[in-house]
């Protein structure tokens, strides 16, 4: 008996391969979003400035977002998302414990040495821009960092469960230490193009988790 013909899938019908192109170039569009805002903030990305930067028409852009801010906000949702899968999900590798709370800052650190964003942190640069200006994209940002300073301090805190660290230390206070130290590194890589900016920070958190460290 002579096994069967191979068969050929059949090709996808033409609506979802129109909605695969679709997401790809929704993608694309966002990417290119968050590394404008990255550079020149939340405020200077428009659909105009969109289009040239991708040599995309104005209109086909408008069928994505509807206004500035939907497309300022959905900008922001883009950079949590490439924020997330470079610097949270690696950490997450490491196992729970001190170990990963390392591995969570040396994720930021290859983050910020490595210009993920083209202009730095996209965070640390939207939320300076927005901090003082209330409305939806001020609260979408402050959104993203309480979820990030509460993953710290998640991983601060079992860290003190298991054992690796003080256990009088407030999670929350520690947390703000850590943050600050990525920040000022970030700052000081962004304006002066500091060489041993990342390095001072690093030495600065190993000192005190070393303290901290049962």
């Amino acid at each position: 008996m002579t096994p069967p013909e191979p068969t050929t899938a059949a090709p996808a019908p033409p609506a979802r391969r129109r909605r695969a192109q679709g997401e790809k170039t929704y993608r694309a569009i966002l990417a290119a979003a968050v590394d404008i805002a990255s550079v020149e903030g939340l405020e200077g990305l428009s659909i105009g400035r969109l289009a040239a930067e991708l040599g995309m028409s104005k209109s086909g852009l408008f069928a994505h977002f509807g206004s500035k801010e939907d497309l300022q906000l959905k900008t922001i949702d883009a950079a949590r998302v490439r924020f997330n899968t470079e610097v949270v999900k690696p950490a997450l590798t490491a196992p729970a414990g001190i170990e990963r709370l390392l591995a969570l800052c040396e994720a930021w650190f290859s983050y910020g040495d490595r210009k993920v964003f083209r202009g730095g942190c996209f965070f640390a640069a939207a939320t300076l821009e927005f901090d003082g200006r209330p409305g939806q994209v001020r609260d979408r940002l402050a959104q993203a960092m309480q979820h990030w300073l509460a993953f710290l301090a998640r991983l601060i805190r079992q860290a003190q469960e298991r054992g690796e660290l003080d256990p009088d230390i407030d999670p929350e206070q520690l947390a703000f230490e850590l943050h600050s130290l990525f920040w000022g590194a970030n700052w000081m890589l962004q304006l002066y193009d500091h060489s041993n900016a990342i390095q001072h920070a690093k030495t600065a958190i190993q000192e005190r988790l070393n303290r901290l460290r049962r």
